[in-house]
């Protein structure tokens, strides 16, 4: 139960933007950006980091919802997402992507935790300045994500299928605000 009358029974962030729409709509134009707009990392790989920090957090929404998103978006590799969850990166994953997962996992602890050895090889292992931006980005986004759904003790959804329902909804509406949904 939350610890404040969020006025809805929605799960997760969800119930925290519909309580609060003028700051919720910023936060979901920002994921919007971070996970779906142009960029040269993959939709999977970029809900991989979401899902990822968010483990890392001990956040069981967004850790279910982001990690069911990568998964559908991984499709066939879809077991690269527990791989990561449970190991931080995957053999089936390129060098990059793997690099840019430890440097998620050090801003997920703490900024401060990144050093220029750390980006050193992740350009190594062919990442761009703009890739290693967003992965540092989305870390820290879904570090305060994870506070903000967790310090308000949001709910989980009754049915641990719903996660599954929240990723292709995640991917079918592209973090698009929706004002009053039911679900």
């Amino acid at each position: 139960m939350p610890y404040i009358n969020l006025e809805n029974s929605l799960p997760g962030i969800r119930s925290l933007v519909q309580y609060r729409p003028e700051t919720g709509r910023h936060l979901y134009a920002l994921v919007r950006v971070l996970l779906t707009g142009d960029s040269t990392l993959s939709k999977g790989e970029r809900e991989l980091i979401a899902a990822f920090v968010s483990s890392g957090n001990g956040c069981t929404f967004c850790t279910e919802s982001h990690a069911s998103a990568a998964r559908i978006l991984f499709q066939n590799q879809s077991s690269v997402v527990d791989e990561v969850l449970e190991k931080g990166s995957s053999e089936k994953l390129n060098p990059k992507m793997n690099a840019l997962l430890q440097i998620a996992g050090k801003v997920q602890v703490s900024g401060k935790e990144v050093r220029p050895e750390d980006i050193d090889k992740a350009k190594s292992c062919g990442a761009t300045d703009l890739e290693i931006h967003d992965a540092v980005l989305i870390s820290a986004v879904f570090c305060l994500f994870n506070r903000y759904v967790d310090g308000l003790g949001t709910s989980l959804p009754e049915d641990s299928a719903a996660f599954e329902e929240m990723g292709h909804r995640m991917i079918s509406n592209e973090y698009k605000f929706l004002p009053n949904p039911t679900t």
